[in-house]
């Protein structure tokens, strides 16, 4: 058996019926793994899969947007003393990403690998917010996708959205 170079908490919500339907531990874990791409071996996340109502209450509350959303980021700022380092929180929408792979046409699995990549880049310090970061982001997140055999996650997307987004 290999060694996790990152140990990651996977937790599921009240309003999560049937964990057993959802990514097994060890694909996440895969996938949290190529995002840190070896930069954070020992590190510790959270990775928390949740309902509607959590997902909703937690994006109104800290980012202070209305209604659920497929995954919230949470970077632990840690003292330089700490260790092993504890990158932070990623809470995942169960159903946010079900509805976006089905309107989107991509595969669920595929869907899923992308938010955990997503989320677990935004521990790392990547962003969107400008046109630039979102590139480097994008460009990020399509390596590590392709690494994992998985197809482009914005293919198709480019032409709908204004540069930045």
């Amino acid at each position: 058996m290999s060694e996790r170079k990152v140990v990651v908490d996977l937790q599921y919500g009240d309003e999560v019926r049937n964990p057993h339907e959802l990514p097994d531990a060890a694909r996440i874990q895969a996938w949290v793994e190529a995002a840190v791409d070896g930069s954070a071996a020992g590190a510790q996340l959270t990775v928390r899969i949740v309902g509607e109502g959590e997902s909703r209450r937690l994006n109104e509350t800290y980012r202070g947007r209305k209604g659920a959303t497929n995954v919230l980021s949470f970077p632990f700022e840690r003292p330089e003393w700490m260790d092993p380092p504890l990158l932070g929180d990623v809470v995942i929408c169960a159903g946010r990403v079900e509805a976006e792979a089905r309107e989107q046409g991509k595969r669920l699995e595929s869907h899923w690998a992308h938010l955990v990549i997503h989320g677990v880049l935004h521990l790392r310090g990547y962003d969107h917010e400008t046109g630039e970061e979102a590139a480097r982001m994008e460009a990020r997140e399509r390596k590590l996708m392709a690494g994992l055999g998985f197809p482009d996650p914005y293919a198709g997307e480019m032409a709908a959205r204004a540069p930045g987004q």
